[in-house]
């Protein structure tokens, strides 16, 4: 099983969701994700880890 984490950045909010941009490879893709599974401080520019089904804010 491969546990890989991905970095991104929160691009925009659009209601419920937002939409996020993968940063550590490269991708023009935007990913929508509820809001209610992303820790609830973010805004535009938030750059998130996803590991283990879990995003966390990072520096």
């Amino acid at each position: 099983m491969n546990l890989e984490s991905m970095i991104f950045c929160v691009e925009s909010f659009d209601g419920d969701y937002v939409h996020l941009r993968r940063t550590d490879v490269g991708s023009d893709d935007l990913k929508l994700v509820a809001r209610a599974l992303l820790p609830p401080e973010i805004t535009e520019g938030t750059k998130l880890k996803y590991e283990l089904m879990q995003y966390e804010i990072i520096k």
